[in-house]
């Protein structure tokens, strides 16, 4: 962890060494290393200084641990963006409940199991679940699904995208400055909880306003028909160059609102209770 970062650049000597030992093919070794690409300004940082006592910002679902043959920490929890666990739906966390002290399985003294905590050996996979509120988990779940669908399209938009998620506290209202990388779990997770709430708000102020609108001009069939004429009368002579304008927090809100109305996530049975 101090030195080479071999869970990104794999040197394939290394991995040749390994297989030799594993009994795994290189190829398959060297594929478990992380592949830098667009999303890779939203890793969480390993550690949060270059001091090896200071905490990391390592994530893990202890649910997902307890249900693991070896438990192994995955690598979608190395991303900011990430605040819960999609398949139990509870928050993740990054430091351990017992000593709160921050996550370094690397830096265990003797050979040992990842679920044990380094510095105080706590079994992580006993922690107690964190409450996620439902609407949260739609606005998270929403971002990774559009943010896989630019991955998979290539869209230069990506980049944009990213930046704009990095900025997801300013947009929250939180005055740190701070950029998401560098928040911890639960200010990540008060961050999406507030940005949630906001994107509910918004869409409903749209579709009451849209409704208003649908009645003054005779239902859907004549809003369409105002809207065209009006696209007709103010269409330019002359062809203005595209321009790309992303706007985070709305599109956010508005895939949020189709995705929930789509696919509804169940409330969770302890939604309303935060675990310490």
């Amino acid at each position: 962890m101090w030195s080479a970062r071999l869970h990104l650049r794999l040197p394939q000597t290394f991995a040749a060494w390994l297989a030799v030992r594993s009994g795994l093919a290189s190829d398959k070794i060297s594929g478990l290393a992380m592949s830098e690409d667009a999303m890779t300004p939203l890793w969480l940082p390993q550690r949060e200084t270059a001091h090896r006592r200071r905490s990391t910002w390592l994530q893990f679902c202890a649910l997902c641990l307890a249900e693991d043959r070896t438990p192994y920490f995955r690598r979608c929890w190395r991303l900011a963006s990430r605040v819960s666990c999609f398949r139990h739906g509870c928050g993740l966390r990054d430091r351990c409940p017992a000593c709160r002290g921050g996550l370094a399985p690397f830096a265990q003294a003797d050979l040992a199991p990842q679920h044990l905590c380094a510095h105080c050996g706590f079994d992580l996979r006993a922690a107690a679940r964190i409450s996620v509120a439902a609407a949260a988990r739609r606005l998270e779940r929403s971002i990774d699904d559009f943010s896989k669908a630019l991955i998979a399209k290539r869209s230069p938009a990506i980049h944009a995208w990213v930046e704009g998620l990095a900025r997801l506290p300013e947009l929250a209202g939180f005055e740190s400055g701070r950029s998401l990388v560098e928040l911890s779990a639960p200010a990540r997770l008060r961050c999406f909880e507030r940005l949630a709430q906001g994107a509910d708000e918004r869409v409903a102020v749209a579709s009451a306003r849209r409704r208003r609108v649908e009645r003054t001009a005779g239902g859907r069939n004549g809003l369409v028909g105002r809207f065209v004429q009006f696209v007709d009368v103010r269409q330019p002579s002359r062809p203005t160059p595209l321009t790309l304008e992303l706007d985070l927090a709305g599109l956010a809100a508005a895939y949020a609102h189709a995705a929930r109305r789509a696919f509804p996530v169940k409330p969770s049975s302890n939604d309303k209770d935060r675990a310490a």
